[in-house]
């Protein structure tokens, strides 16, 4: 499949190398970028895996939704990011062959992984809207929960095409990575002959797990919509409008940037310098998780007011300055 020297030596380890263009008076200040980018990402999505965990009031089948979303995001950040920061606050970006393997498919996987929950989560929004009446029947908390896990186990299989061929191409020569983290797109150049099979394969897999989903949400949004004008109250309307163009916001950040990136290598006179392939990617890969937490949790009703009353609650328990004066008097 390979044409190359039986006693080649196999690359060990990779170097992540970033943005090539940035200046390295700028690597303390991208590393902090990075580094509350992670820290925002990462507490505000755990906020909301502990409200839902300790309110009984919203397992329900949008929560697990939202539940698992978070926990995708916190996953992808962790994957992604700690190398990106070590690389510019130590200048450590070297990584094991298969740690970079590991790396590669756990990337692919969340964003498969994403696809898949934006499309649960556009399923239960037309069932609800569409079919109100059977909703409580069709969309119990079991039958989210089941599709839920489902779509954490069928995600893998994807990523896995790409991570399966890398393990069994040869990699012989250059070893820096012109990226944030190892991916595909990245790894390809490096593999020493012709990829040409397994990119075409890799790039089918990702047009796959993205665009069906994708395509069942257009679909699922045109009979919202649908349903939508035909409601006779007006508030209803602008309320049922104003979660699907947050929603769609989101959705058009996470898919439009892939398919440009993606689509690169096929499309003629379209290039992308690595700076700027780099920056879109983590674009649309750091930014959803990012604001999904405020987008889709503190725009609910629901969890705004138990996070009001959880604040009002302490505030309570807080003692006053005139009852510890009392107090002390006594």
């Amino acid at each position: 499949m390979f044409q190359v020297d039986e006693n080649y030596t196999r690359v060990s380890e990779f170097v992540i190398v970033g943005f090539p263009g940035l200046q390295p008076e700028y690597f303390g200040m991208v590393a902090w970028f990075f580094f509350f980018l992670y820290m925002i990402t990462v507490v505000g999505n755990l906020l909301l895996v502990v409200v839902f965990a300790m309110e009984r009031s919203l397992q329900k089948p949008m929560y697990i939704i939202m539940v698992s979303l978070a926990l995708s995001d916190i996953g992808f950040a962790t994957v992604a990011l700690p190398k990106l920061i070590a690389r510019y606050w130590w200048n450590d970006g070297a990584l094991g062959f298969h740690t970079c393997l590991f790396q590669e498919h756990m990337v692919h996987y969340f964003g498969s992984l994403n696809s898949l929950i934006l499309m649960s989560m556009a399923l239960d929004r037309y069932l609800a809207i569409c079919f109100p009446l059977r909703y409580p029947m069709l969309m119990t908390n079991k039958t989210m929960t089941g599709l839920t896990l489902l779509c954490w186990v069928v995600a893998h299989i994807f990523p896995a095409i790409s991570t399966i061929n890398f393990t069994m191409m040869p990699f012989c020569g250059p070893n820096r990575i012109i990226h944030a983290f190892c991916e595909t797109m990245s790894l390809t150049p490096l593999v020493c002959g012709d990829t040409t099979r397994q990119f075409s394969a890799a790039f089918a897999a990702a047009m796959f797990i993205l665009y069906v989903p994708l395509s069942f949400i257009i679909f699922s949004y045109i009979c919202i919509i649908i349903s939508v004008m035909r409601m006779a109250s007006r508030q209803g309307r602008v309320k049922t409008f104003s979660t699907c163009a947050t929603q769609g916001c989101i959705i058009s950040i996470y898919y439009i940037p892939r398919f440009f990136i993606y689509s690169t290598p096929y499309i003629p006179n379209l290039t992308m310098t690595p700076d700027k392939r780099i920056t879109t990617t983590l674009f649309h890969s750091l930014l959803p998780p990012l604001i999904n937490p405020f987008i889709y949790c503190l725009r609910t009703k629901e969890i705004k007011q138990i996070l009001k009353r959880w604040v009002q609650k302490r505030g309570s328990i807080r003692p006053t300055k005139h009852a510890l004066v009392a107090t002390v008097t006594n």
